[in-house]
């Protein structure tokens, strides 16, 4: 039997196919890049066939010149809305992405009506737009007749996995997994069911929504003619729960944290549901047999996008990757601190009305200094959200497993173990995200035993060791929390 598997990566900015090895090498990668759409102040969006025209041009790529794969796994950007004609397959609406705020309104209406207890109670989540179910009822109250076409069993709503596994199934299966299922606010991840109430509550017709299945499940056959031969799609988890899986992360009290777009660091916490007292989310890890397997996450919503704004915004450099050489040619911020809140702040303040900002400016201050600012807050961010999961009662992890684009940047890693006082381990394979699918669909086909044989294909690139004074950490962190608080203030 074949043992290549097929990763399909569909993210914020690019939709991605990635051909691995069973032992998690990458054989070959094939990219296109996304565009995100700017409508009004606050809103994203992104228009949802390009997301199954490149990911299905991604995935030919890979399948022409690797066709013995055994099995496809797709992870995704989460929360992000599509609502779709059942009978045409096409959109009624661009796709809402995760950073968009127009829920915000809605949100503080139900917030101040005393309905987020019993929401954080049923799925884990605090009441921000960040999730899907905002969206969706904007779609549902704003696009015209999209209302009645739901009541009647027309449309169906998906997040992007659901949508594009509805496209590769040629509409054969409409489905998604729990830990996609888990973001939408709608599902119920301690009864694993859509919630009536939270249905209700919303205005969802529950014709809508896809059936939840584990993340290791036989999701269906590509239909005929999407690719010269049929495959299984035997993974799905959201890209967040995959960087979990691809970083084996099995063990409760194991975490891992992800520097793409945003970041996201999440901690295993059992099979024990617990709701967090210090604002971070409770979400499901996986789902495996029927069994779930829970996570605390902190969700920051602006990583990597800050340097891309840095690059493409500000103009400081050409290539993002010039952002790290020019924080090193100088010896600190000069007392700058950046504070990237461009979509609100997520964990563990929640504040989606908040912006950005860029503090301590001086004559003295140059790019090199801003850069340095912006490249300081990723650890910043990342120590904020440890101390909230180390005050729920989650254990004050020995290491943390740091992947995604900005671990490329050494100034990065180094300055995230000072800040947090931990050692960064960084993966042999930088791309977890994709392996978690992988290892998914390859546990479905039996490329992988069990949780052990994926956890045996792990390995370490790089360890940074934290090497700063206490007293500078308390200084320096002590200064972003002042910084934080002016933009709290506005």
């Amino acid at each position: 039997m074949t043992r290549k598997l097929l990763a399909l990566d569909q993210g914020t900015t690019s939709s991605r196919a990635i051909v691995f090895s069973r032992d998690g090498e990458a054989l070959a990668t094939y990219q296109r890049e996304l565009t995100l759409h700017y409508p009004q102040n606050g809103w994203v969006e992104q228009n949802a066939m390009d997301i199954w025209d490149d990911t299905l041009w991604a995935a030919k790529s890979g399948l022409e010149k690797y066709p013995d794969i055994a099995a496809i796994g797709i992870t995704n950007q989460r929360e992000t809305t599509v609502v779709w004609d059942r009978a045409t397959g096409r959109p009624v609406y661009n796709a809402i992405v995760w950073q968009d705020r127009r829920g915000a309104a809605l949100c503080k209406a139900l917030k101040e009506a005393g309905r987020e207890k019993d929401i954080t109670a049923k799925t884990g989540l605090l009441l921000d737009p960040y999730f899907s179910a905002t969206k969706l009822a904007w779609i549902l109250g704003n696009v015209e007749g999209v209302r009645e076409r739901a009541e009647k069993g027309e449309l169906a709503f998906g997040t992007i996995d659901s949508w594009l596994l509805w496209k590769l199934t040629n509409g054969k299966s409409h489905a998604t997994d729990a830990t996609n299922a888990s973001r939408t606010m709608l599902f119920n991840i301690t009864t694993q069911k859509w919630d009536h109430d939270l249905l209700e509550l919303f205005r969802i017709p529950k014709s809508l929504l896809p059936e939840v299945k584990d993340n290791v499940a036989d999701f269906g056959l590509t239909a005929e003619g999407v690719f010269k031969k049929q495959y299984i799609i035997g993974g799905m988890a959201g890209d967040q729960q995959a960087a979990l899986i691809g970083q084996a992360c099995f063990t409760p009290g194991m975490i891992k944290s992800t520097y793409g777009t945003g970041c996201f660091a999440l901690m295993n916490i059992g099979k024990t549901f617990r709701e967090s007292k210090n604002r971070l989310l409770t979400t499901l890890g996986y789902r495996l047999n029927g069994v779930p397997t829970y996570a605390v996450e902190g969700s920051i919503f602006v990583a990597g996008a800050a340097v891309q704004w840095l690059r493409d915004q500000a103009g400081f450099f050409d290539k993002s990757s010039e952002s790290e050489s020019l924080a090193n040619s100088v010896p600190d911020t000069d007392g700058v601190y950046f504070v990237p809140a461009f979509t609100g702040l997520g964990a563990p303040y929640w504040q989606p009305a908040a912006r950005g900002a860029i503090l301590g400016l001086t004559r003295e201050t140059s790019k090199a200094h801003i850069t340095r600012a912006a490249l300081e807050a990723q650890a910043y961010q990342t120590l904020d959200l440890m101390e909230a999961m180390v005050k729920d009662g989650g254990t004050d992890p020995e290491v943390i497993r740091a992947d995604g684009g900005l671990v490329a940047n050494q100034f990065v890693c180094q300055f995230l173990a000072d800040m947090t006082g931990k050692p960064i381990e960084i993966p042999k394979n930088a791309e977890t995200t994709a392996l978690g699918a992988a290892f998914l669909a390859g546990l479905q086909v039996g490329v992988y035993r069990d949780l052990d044989d994926v956890s045996d294909t792990w390995s370490r690139a790089h360890l940074y060791q934290p090497a700063m004074v206490e007293a500078d950490r308390k200084r320096l962190y002590a200064g972003w929390q002042r910084a934080i608080g002016r933009v709290m203030d506005e």
